[in-house]
């Protein structure tokens, strides 16, 4: 056998001195997102996280992790990666606040081909913004360099959350009665659901993400990469104030789908389509790639990314506290006897 040179790891793709540059540069992204409860652990192994019980009778701890799927696709090919860490958090602690719990601590992982430091900093800056805005600490992380199964501009990222809820303010299907109101809160387009079909369409329609889309507002591709609203202390806000008995954070499914999960075997919720006309980038959508209604409503969230179900004499009062908060919405409709099922009714207004 004929002698070689020693492989080293970086001549396998792997850079520590890279990743150790990128650590460097998150450090104040996420120093900003710390709580009071954060416990300093020298090792940097683990994230450790003080919690008072004497404020809680009998706490119930609630977990979540998610990711965003094949919008990082839109990110790279837009080299914009400054937001899209923002709907990493917005699915996690969206998910952990319709149980009533309040986000207390975030993880994330980021995989990628080729660490480039400014790159991870750009997307963790938009992780610590995202746990800003639902008040929770981003309490640790993993960058790993997958060089030979990505690409060197290719990343993915995860993340799991921990939230707290008293055992008895738990919000789920079982406190919904016949008579709620269904309240509709705006979503800021897309959100972080449907982007393999919003990229099949741009492709077959040779649409161009950099260019200015009058109707939209703006070039196609910042429209699309708008990041997510994130509802958790809009959502706490409403439970502290009034009788709240469910939530649903409408995802992947739709919202006939995702609120369905929130309704009792016994009740069905009417929504009334009339009381709304969809953000003008889901007509957009729908013309460019002929999607029917049926595929629009069953993989976008059409303009309502978080719904509340209330006593009915709550809905005039949490109207009036998400406009105090700047939330758009609306009575989307109402919980009457029946199955579990989500009731579309009426046209959109245009």
């Amino acid at each position: 056998m004929s002698e070689r040179a020693p492989t080293a790891y970086a001549a396998a793709g792997v850079d520590i001195a890279a990743g150790e540059r990128a650590v460097e540069l998150m450090k104040r992204h996420v120093a900003r997102t710390h709580r009071p409860e954060l416990v300093p652990e020298a090792s940097g192994f683990a994230g450790l996280f003080r919690l008072d019980l004497s404020k809680y009778t009998a706490p119930v701890l609630a977990t979540s992790t998610d990711g965003v799927g094949t919008k990082v696709m839109l990110a790279q090919a837009l080299d914009r990666h400054d937001t899209i860490g923002i709907d990493l958090v917005a699915m996690v602690v969206d998910d952990l606040v319709v149980s009533g719990a309040e986000p207390l601590f975030l993880t994330d992982y980021i995989a990628c081909g080729s660490v480039v430091p400014e790159r991870i900093a750009e997307i963790v800056s938009g992780i610590a913004e995202g746990c800003c805005q639902a008040g929770c600490t981003l309490i640790g992380g993993e960058t790993a360099e997958h060089p030979g199964a990505m690409g060197p501009d290719e990343y993915d990222l995860a993340g799991a959350g921990t939230g707290i809820v008293e055992a008895d303010a738990i919000l789920g299907p079982d406190r919904v009665r016949v008579g709620d109101v269904v309240i509709a809160m705006a979503s800021s387009g897309p959100h972080s659901n449907g982007y393999s079909l919003i990229r099949r369409i741009v492709a077959d329609a040779q649409l161009d993400l950099h260019a200015n889309v009058p109707e939209l507002g703006g070039p196609l591709g910042e429209v699309l990469l708008t990041p997510t609203r994130i509802y958790a202390k809009d959502c706490l806000a409403l439970a502290a104030d009034m009788e709240v008995h469910a939530f649903a954070h409408i995802t992947g499914g739709g919202l006939a789908a995702n609120l369905a999960r929130s309704l009792p075997a016994t009740a069905d919720a009417v929504v009334d389509r009339a009381s709304w006309a969809p953000p003008a980038v889901f007509g957009f959508l729908a013309r460019h790639g002929q999607v029917s209604q049926e595929d629009m409503e069953a993989t976008f969230n059409m303009g309502v990314g978080m719904v509340a179900i209330v006593a009915e004499d709550a809905a005039e009062r949490a109207l009036e506290l998400l406009a105090e908060r700047g939330v758009p919405a609306w009575v989307l409709g109402s919980v009457i006897p029946g199955s579990g099922k989500v009731v579309m009714t009426g046209e959109y207004r245009s």
